[in-house]
């Protein structure tokens, strides 16, 4: 055991012992090291003028991701490299090539979300040097400007690809190097502290089962995308946290199901999301912006139990399961089940979520739609997963779940049994849009009104049914952000 936090900041090494649990890397940053580019906008991770790259070892290689540092807790960084916008330079020293087509191309007016902006594309060129337009927008979901428009901003991100030169980038150039001292980093459990506050990072999966044995009423921190909320707007007291995000990293695809580990992030598992459950992609695309995808995990998703969680309904939709363990003993239960009530979960004290277990179904009807006032980077109204079985023009099987609903997501198994059954055909869904009244009384809040809720859930079935009945109708995003 350690009592120190060590990571690599820009070109320098790190080594703190007095961090609390709610300390973030933002405020490190400006206050503490006075790297002032990185900007705080809104303190929880939706306007990206705080975007930083963090470096971490995956599958024993580096990745660079953008992450908002507004709501990423400095505990969470052990053994990782942060990058700001103040590291970036070309390699005569003058301006990054992102940085000088942001110039060229007017991509910035006020200047006050332009650091983050450059982090987010500074991902994307070092990621995937071909992005094109579409590409180049899913990467700025997270990233809003009041100012330009975004056009001249994709105008530049496109001119930055073309200029290339990202083999002789200062992070691709060092990339081995870094890598080797994050490897030497890490390896024990660390347990930090600052006044009452305390955080501890477990060494691996099995340290992080006796540290909950221990500490069962800890707050067990992920990708901090909602816990972050807790303490830069509710002020919460989060301490003693446990930093899960580097492990329950497995990915792998068995049996006919995909097995992820409950710390794989949503960019983590989006290509096998694309492979395995393409219609399920764009939906994948839409949970947050990409800072938000590279930070939460599907498993910390589950486990918070929000009623608006954007993996649960389709999940469920699936037949999903997950393991539970607490010290060594494991349960696998049926997601379906693990809700119970708002603010209760089938999880005991001391227990986590392990690994999620998702059905693959190559075979079944798949949708997955979300309903929000903004496209991008917006929290849940209503969610919606399908999967239905037909055979011979008969619906044999039919799975429909939501979220943003009722209290916990839920299946709607009155609308379900509108659909077992029955031929696939308009009626039928009509039918199933009528029955799913019955199967929820939705609050309203100022996310949407009950009424408007219940008329969204009914239409979702008439959509199914004409995206089914008309293939290629909806018009869908193709591609990914590199990872």
């Amino acid at each position: 055991m350690t009592p120190a936090l060590r990571f690599l900041l820009n070109g320098r090494p790190v080594e703190l012992t007095a961090v609390g649990a709610s300390d973030t890397l933002l405020d490190f940053l400006r206050i503490d090291r006075r790297l002032t580019g990185t900007k705080e906008g809104c303190a929880e991770g939706d306007c990206g003028a705080c975007t930083v790259l963090v470096g971490r070892l995956a599958d024993n290689r580096l990745v660079y991701e953008p992450v908002n540092a507004c709501i990423r807790f400095l505990a969470s960084l052990h053994g990782c490299h942060v990058v700001t916008v103040e590291h970036l330079r070309g390699p005569d020293g003058g301006l990054h090539p992102i940085q000088a087509a942001m110039v060229e191309y007017h991509g910035s007016q006020c200047g006050f979300c332009t650091p983050g902006i450059v982090m987010a594309l500074y991902g994307l060129w070092m990621s995937n040097p071909d992005a094109g337009v579409t590409e180049i927008e899913t990467a700025l979901q997270g990233n809003i400007c009041r100012c330009t428009g975004y056009e001249p901003i994709i105008k530049a991100a496109l001119a930055a690809g073309r200029a290339g030169g990202q083999a002789a980038d200062a992070l691709a150039v060092e990339r081995e190097a870094v890598a080797a001292t994050l490897r030497d980093m890490t390896g024990e459990r660390v347990e930090l502290s600052k006044g009452s506050e305390r955080a501890i990072i477990p060494a691996d999966v099995d340290d992080l089962a006796a540290v909950l044995e221990a500490e069962p009423k800890a707050t067990i921190i992920a990708g901090a995308t909602d816990v972050g909320l807790w303490v830069t707007k509710f002020m919460r007291d989060i301490s003693p946290a446990v930093f899960i995000g580097h492990l329950m990293k497995g990915k792998r695809v068995e049996d006919g199901e995909i097995r992820l580990g409950a710390g794989v992030t949503y960019s983590e598992a989006a290509p096998l999301i694309r492979q395995h459950i393409p219609a399920a992609y764009d939906y994948w695309l839409r949970i947050g912006g990409w800072q938000v995808r590279n930070m939460g995990t599907i498993g910390a998703n589950i486990a918070n139990g929000s009623p608006i969680g954007d993996t649960p309904p389709l999940l469920i939709a699936l037949g999903a399961r997950i393991v539970l363990r607490k010290g060594g003993a494991r349960r696998e239960v049926a997601l379906q089940d693990y809700f119970i009530e708002y603010g209760r979960q089938d999880r005991a004290p001391g227990e986590f979520v392990e690994e999620v277990v998702i059905p693959i179904r190559p075979d079944a009807r798949i949708a997955a739609y979300k309903i929000s006032k903004r496209r991008d980077s917006d929290i849940t109204a209503v969610a919606a997963g399908f999967c239905l079985t037909v055979e011979n023009g008969t619906i044999t099987d039919a799975r429909v779940a939501f979220g943003g609903m009722a209290g916990i997501p839920k299946r709607a198994t009155r609308a379900e049994a509108a659909l077992t059954g029955q031929p696939f055909a308009r009626e039928t869904f009509e039918a199933a849009a009528r029955a799913v009244a019955d199967d929820f009384q939705p609050l309203s809040d100022w996310r949407a009104s009950a009424d408007y809720r219940r008329t969204v859930a009914a239409n979702l079935f008439r959509r199914f049914w004409l995206e089914q009945s008309e293939p290629g109708l909806p018009v869908r995003l193709t591609q990914a952000v590199g990872a």
